[in-house]
């Protein structure tokens, strides 16, 4: 393994992304990004090279999220303009109409993981072979929960008209 400096500059952006699509804001996502690699170095000895860096990077800011949302009960939500700059005009075309807070919060209800894959794919644009390492599964299974993800939420959709 290479040393920390090294993973930061490598794996910095990459984490930042990834908290960015978990949390919509910025600014948390740069103070959990610091926190995810104060971390990392403090168990720097756990990691056993049996998943990719940025997969244990990802578990770690996972957790530094989850810590941080148990500090701070109302939960950080995406803002309007961040779902505007960046949803997939296709995903926009498939619910024409939607309000974005409604579309977030139907988002938001779904169940994990295909709330968390919708997350990263949509808002961080992260492939499925990066979504499936993240999870520990395939790409396949990060396809197939994307696509069941998407329908859930268009049932959403279609049972509110």
């Amino acid at each position: 393994m290479q040393d920390m400096d090294g993973i930061y500059r490598d794996y910095a952006g990459y984490v930042f992304r990834y908290l960015c699509a978990l949390t919509g804001n910025e600014e948390l996502a740069e103070e959990l990004t610091q926190e995810t690699f104060y971390q990392a170095v403090k168990s720097v000895n756990r990691f056993d090279g049996r998943s990719a860096v940025s997969t244990w990077l990802c578990g770690i800011a996972k957790n530094c999220l989850k810590t941080w949302r148990r500090k701070n009960p109302p939960a950080a939500e995406l803002t309007e303009e961040a779902l505007r700059e960046t949803a997939p005009s296709a995903e926009s075309e498939a619910i024409s109409g939607e309000t974005k807070a409604a579309l977030y919060r139907r988002l938001h209800a779904l169940q994990e993981p295909y709330r968390e894959t919708l997350y990263l794919r949509l808002f961080a644009g992260l492939s499925f072979r990066e979504i499936g390492d993240i999870f520990g599964k395939t790409e396949n299974w990060a396809r197939v929960t994307f696509y069941r993800g998407k329908e859930k939420l268009k049932e959403a959709i279609t049972d509110e008209k």
